[in-house]
């Protein structure tokens, strides 16, 4: 199956005509009657009835020109973004956690920027697929964490991917609640005062390793567990379920609203979290921007008593 074969399928059904599709395609109708007789073959149905008086589309030929009419249009958009001449050229990616601190970041980056045309990407995704996409080049940084618990691992992880990394910051772990929840008043937490309510946690797919969780203490068992694939969502579960997620404690309200507040949690765990780059590739200016600005936002948005900016690792 070709695309020229789709496009002749389609002016054919326009036309309900083998000769005006033919005149209309500028080709010959024997080549065009081969082409749809070649395509129906090849798909195992009969897309048109034949008569004296033209054509007709069999019920299966509806159904086939509906896909075909997608192709082609997806097909069409491909070629006029990539033969254009003024070209859009993605000028910053990165693939990060579910960090609301990376989106501000990232919003004051593109207020930055003063070109009148852009690409800018930014994937909030799983542990795995932010490494992979660092790997192949999809996104020029990713931003991830390294705890006591799963350092060996991804450490290790990154150097036979040989990939770099560099620390960011330090946090202490906190847990996000809904303004109203009957624990949101206090000074600290553990996690056993949490058991009676759900943990919130990020879908880590095929690679659901515990030490690719994007929550700390993720060996520990509980009673209730809801599993979420967004942020929006999750923070949504937070207020309707009263439940809680174990986070960096990084949380604004200026992109996050005033519903989740962040409460200390009693943990032995720290939570670095660290740039990830690929190792022999020279840092655009706009990443290195970026992290300036996410550094800068963290010291002025974040209490000093919660984030300990001299990280242990510098870069790797």
């Amino acid at each position: 199956m070709t695309l020229n074969q789709l496009r002749y399928l389609i002016a054919v059904a326009h036309h309900l005509s083998l000769q005006k599709a033919a005149a209309a395609l500028y080709i010959s109708q024997p080549a065009l009657s081969r082409a749809i007789a070649t395509l129906e073959e090849e798909m195992g149905i009969t897309i048109f009835e034949r008569s004296k008086r033209g054509v007709n589309l069999t019920e299966e030929g509806y159904k086939f020109l509906a896909y075909a009419q997608q192709v082609i249009e997806q097909a069409d958009l491909l070629l006029a973004h990539y033969r254009s001449e003024r070209k859009v050229r993605r000028v910053f990616s990165i693939s990060s956690h579910h960090y609301a601190f990376v989106v501000n970041a990232f919003v004051n980056l593109v207020k930055e920027y003063t070109k009148d045309e852009y690409e800018f990407s930014l994937r909030e995704s799983r542990t795995y697929d932010i490494i992979e996409d660092v790997v192949s080049g999809r996104s020029e940084l990713g931003i991830i964490y390294l705890s006591h618990f799963n350092r060996s691992v991804i450490v290790n992880l990154l150097q036979s991917k040989d990939l770099g990394y560099k620390s960011l910051f330090l946090a202490q772990p906190h847990i996000f609640l809904c303004r109203d929840h009957p624990l949101a008043q206090r000074s600290e937490l553990t996690l056993e005062e949490l058991s009676d309510y759900p943990r919130l946690v990020y879908d880590q797919g095929t690679n659901n390793s515990f030490y690719f969780a994007e929550e700390l203490h993720s060996t520990e068992v509980v009673a209730k567990n809801i599993v979420v694939t967004d942020r929006a969502t999750l923070f949504n579960l937070l207020i309707g379920l009263r439940g809680y997620t174990i986070a960096s404690g990084l949380l604004s309200s200026d992109l996050n609203g005033d519903n989740i507040v962040s409460v200390p949690l009693q943990s032995d765990e720290t939570m670095e979290l660290i740039s990830v780059y690929q190792r022999h590739h020279k840092m655009s200016l706009l990443a290195q921007r970026y992290l300036e600005i996410l550094r800068q936002y963290v010291m002025d948005f974040i209490p000093a008593e919660d984030v300990l900016l001299d990280a242990p690792s510098p870069e790797h």
